[in-house]
C-alpha cells in the first residue's frame, strides 16, 4: 500500500508528472530528486546528425530517451533547422527497453541495415552489441553527456528524511542517476551510512542496467516488470504490501 508511505524518484519535478500523479491518486508523499545534468555537445549535433542521414543513409534511427529527442529537435529550433529533421515514429516497442528495440528489429527481418542511434555519451554499449548480433550497421551518435545536478537545494526535504529513516522507497531511472545520487549523497555522508540507510529503504530499479549499477553499491532492489514509471511504481506498491503482509 503506497498510501501515507514517502517516495523519492531520481527525476526533477518537471520530469515527475507521472509518477507525482500516480503517487497522490493513491495518497502517498512525493520527493522529487533532480540526480543528472544534460551537457549539451553543442548547436553541432544537428548538423552532425544531418550530415550521417546523409552520409551514411541508415534505414532506421533509433531514439532510446525522450531527453535525446528534446536536445535534438530544440536545438534544430534554435538554428533553424527543425524542418530539415523530417522525422516521423514508425514503431514503438512493447517493451522500452534495448532488448524490446531488439525485438521490433527482428520482427522487422532488418539483417543487413543500418541504424543510427543519437544518444548519451554515458551509455552502455549493450544496444550496440545487440543490433549488430541481430545483423545491423549501427552508428552512434553521442549529443550529451551527463554529470550529477550540482543545486541540490531541492534535495533538503529528502536529506532531512534520509536522515531520519523517513524515505519509505526510492525509485531510481537511470544507471546516471545511481551515480549522480551516490555523488550527491557522499558529501553529507559515508557510504557505510548510505548502505545502512538504503537496507531500511524499499529500492526499485527502472531497468536492469540500473539494478546493475546499484548491486555496485551493494543495493539491494527491486527490478520493475515492466520498464517505465508505471510499471516503477506498481512495482514498489506491490513491495510494500508483501511487506505489510509478513
Amino acid at each position: 500500500m503506497i498510501k501515507g508511505k514517502t517516495i523519492a524518484i531520481t527525476r526533477s519535478k518537471d520530469d515527475s508528472e507521472e509518477f507525482i500523479d500516480l503517487i497522490t491518486r493513491e495518497n502517498g508523499n512525493v520527493l522529487s530528486l533532480p540526480t543528472i545534468e544534460l551537457v549539451s555537445k553543442g548547436e553541432k549535433i544537428v548538423d552532425e546528425f544531418l550530415l550521417a542521414l546523409e552520409n551514411e543513409d541508415p534505414d532506421f534511427s533509433v531514439f532510446m530517451s525522450s531527453k535525446a529527442v528534446s536536445l535534438l529537435f530544440d536545438t534544430a529550433k534554435k538554428i533553424d533547422k527543425f524542418e530539415k529533421l523530417q522525422l516521423a515514429v514508425a514503431y514503438m516497442p512493447q517493451r522500452y527497453s534495448s532488448v524490446g528495440i531488439g525485438e521490433v528489429i527482428t520482427k522487422l527481418n532488418a539483417f543487413g541495415k543500418k541504424v543510427i542511434v543519437p544518444r548519451s555519451g554515458a551509455s552502455t554499449p549493450f544496444l550496440k552489441e545487440l543490433l549488430e548480433k541481430i545483423g545491423l550497421s549501427v552508428i552512434e551518435l553521442y549529443l550529451y553527456d551527463v554529470c550529477a545536478f550540482r543545486d541540490t537545494s531541492q534535495w533538503n526535504e529528502f536529506r532531512q528524511l534520509f536522515s531520519q529513516s523517513r524515505v519509505d522507497g526510492i525509485i531510481f531511472t537511470s544507471a546516471s542517476s545511481v551515480r549522480a545520487f551516490f555523488e550527491i549523497m557522499t558529501k553529507d555522508h559515508t557510504q557505510s551510512e548510505l548502505a545502512d540507510v538504503l537496507q531500511k529503504t524499499t529500492i526499485v530499479s527502472i531497468g536492469p542496467f540500473t539494478a546493475d549499477e546499484l548491486k555496485k553499491f551493494n543495493v539491494k532492489n527491486i527490478i520493475a516488470d515492466v520498464h517505465t514509471v508505471s510499471g516503477s511504481v506498481e512495482a514498489i506498491d506491490k513491495a510494500f504490501s508483501l511487506a505489510e503482509a509478513i
